[in-house]
């Protein structure tokens, strides 16, 4: 049944089916289509883990795919049987068994960090979608477990394989292992996260921006006194000038215009490029080659 359908189920048909597996404020808030679109009310019945394990760079996308007909509710491990219970009674349809390609429902864990082994490299801070790793470079790490989601982004880029997963549920799995209250909250830290990165990369350009005008101020203010030293001026203002209308076209964050109005499937791909460029410290709109050089260090590198 396509998103749009089943947008349009009686609410009354969602209420019988949600009242078992919901609590009275979250059932207010999903059963109600004209507060919240589909794929809002569908967001609010997953974990909030943004472990990628459906497939999906986070659960928001999941939650779009699943409005839009074009991803089954069964790809949501942290979720299990019960998660995908809620879903199917909100889409109004038939629970279906978690997809195994997914991976299994099991206790949730979090992860643990053998400090006596961390090098400091930040890698596991950079993919934690939820800043529940403290620590700063070459300095030990350490998980906050009541921030930590379980969603294990952080045990792959470890370079020294410094970090195990750890049960901390026993047997409980699923919505039995994960309340409303954590959710709610990790989706919170979740958004904060991105805001902060945006932040800090926009501040980050805006920083080497001020310091490429003035270094090109430096050089105009230059007074060569023949031709050679004329030709070296000449040479750094255009490195200068080049570099700084890439930051432009950077911050501009030129894209191609068929990204507009795509699937909601295609939009999870692209979702997972940026996601990937972010885990590699790039910006939309840059290339994932290494980065050019600080044009403020161009001038002590001329001949």
């Amino acid at each position: 049944m396509a998103g749009a359908a089943l947008a349009r189920l009686p609410v009354r048909v969602h209420v019988r089916l949600l009242t078992p597996l919901l609590s009275p404020e979250l059932l207010s808030v999903v059963v109600n289509p004209a507060v919240k679109s589909l794929a809002d009310r569908l967001e609010a019945l997953l974990p909030q883990t943004q472990c990628t394990k459906c497939g999906f760079s986070g659960c928001r996308p999941y939650a779009e795919a699943m409005a839009s007909g074009e991803a089954a509710c069964n790809r949501c491990p942290p979720g299990g049987a019960q998660g995908i219970a809620r879903l199917a009674a909100l889409l109004g349809t038939e629970p279906l068994p978690l997809d195994p390609e997914r991976g299994s429902e099991q206790p949730r864990a979090v992860a643990r960090i053998d400090e006596s082994l961390c090098i400091g490299c930040t890698l596991c801070i950079q993919a934690c979608p939820v800043d529940a790793i403290a620590g700063a470079a070459k300095q030990m790490h350490t998980v906050i477990p009541e921030l930590c989601t379980g969603c294990d982004l952080c045990v792959p880029p470890c370079p020294v394989d410094c970090i195990d997963m750890v049960p901390v549920t026993g047997t409980r799995t699923g919505w039995d292992a994960w309340s409303q209250a954590q959710a709610d909250a990790a989706q919170a830290r979740y958004l904060a996260r991105k805001a902060r990165l945006v932040r800090e990369r926009e501040e980050n350009d805006a920083r080497l921006a001020a310091k490429a005008a003035a270094k090109l101020a430096a050089v105009q203010a230059e007074t060569p006194e023949n031709d050679a030293e004329r030709a070296a001026q000449e040479r750094k203002r255009a490195i200068i000038q080049a570099a700084i209308e890439r930051a432009r076209q950077k911050q501009q964050a030129v894209r191609p215009r068929n990204t507009e109005n795509v699937s909601a499937a295609v939009q999870a791909q692209i979702d997972a490029a940026e996601a990937r460029r972010a885990r590699a410290g790039l910006t939309p709109g840059q290339d994932e080659t290494p980065p050019a050089r600080d044009p403020a260090n161009d001038r002590n590198q001329e001949p």
